[in-house]
């Protein structure tokens, strides 16, 4: 599936799945514009995308911030010239269970999970309907299908991110624009690797292909819906999660 010179904006594009969709699009000819609150953080990648002989952009952006957001977009338009692809990726956590859990906290991670996509989606969106084309794909969760104990926050958020998509997907079809939202169950990165052994073990349990996913399994996902092959596409919420919800 390549992507030769197509444009793509990854949000949360610094670290963990983030990092290997920024990767793995440049790889099939993407330009990559990566965004991170903290541009410092993205030096890496766009050097590794660049040796790759591709062509990078960062920028930072709080995408919680209307103007950040927009700011993202367009500089995208001013570096690249358009936008063919938008990858909501950028997400926190602030567990806690719900008799505990602080407002602020919920606010934290609605406002970064679901509004932030909300914000980049509509900053795009402008664009690709000019465009007659776009491939917009939000990355939700398993929890968001199927909740989690401790996560109310992010579940609703991502559970919202599940809304978002199909309505917006509705919006601009007759623009040639598709959205679509991945579910990743639970994926080797940083926070996996620091559950307890006992914990790890409990949740491969529970997942029928045995083993936790990789940031790998998620990139090649969004690869595919970001193609031509999945230009009839659209609406759907496809889960990598190896069986764990079906």
């Amino acid at each position: 599936m390549l992507l030769t010179d197509k444009v793509a904006v990854v949000t949360g594009a610094s670290r963990g799945i983030g990092r290997h969709i920024a990767l793995d699009l440049a790889g099939r000819g993407a330009r990559i514009v990566a965004s991170a609150r903290n541009v410092d953080a993205l030096d890496s990648l766009i050097a590794e995308i660049v040796a790759a002989g591709g062509s990078a952009l960062a920028v930072a952006a709080d995408v919680a911030v209307a103007a950040d957001a927009e700011q993202l977009i367009a500089a995208a338009m001013e570096h690249f010239g358009r936008v063919d692809i938008l990858v909501n990726n950028a997400g926190i956590t602030r567990d806690g269970l719900l008799l505990r859990m602080k407002e602020e906290d919920w606010d934290a991670v609605l406002d970064t999970n679901l509004k932030g996509a909300f914000l980049c989606t509509r900053a795009a969106a402008k664009v690709m309907s000019k465009q007659k084309f776009g491939r917009i794909i939000n990355i939700s969760s398993v929890v968001g299908e199927m909740g989690n104990p401790g996560q109310a926050n992010y579940c609703a958020s991502k559970a919202g991110l599940l809304g978002l998509t199909k309505s917006v997907a509705r919006e601009l079809a007759r623009r040639n624009v598709t959205v679509n939202a991945i579910t990743p169950g639970f994926i080797v990165t940083d926070m996996t690797d620091s559950l307890p052994e006992k914990a790890r073990e409990e949740l491969v349990s529970q997942i029928p292909l045995g083993r936790f996913g990789t940031p790998e399994d998620i990139a090649f996902s969004v690869a595919f819906l970001a193609s031509d092959q999945a230009g009839y596409i659209s609406g759907q919420v496809l889960g990598v999660n190896g069986g764990m919800y079906m």
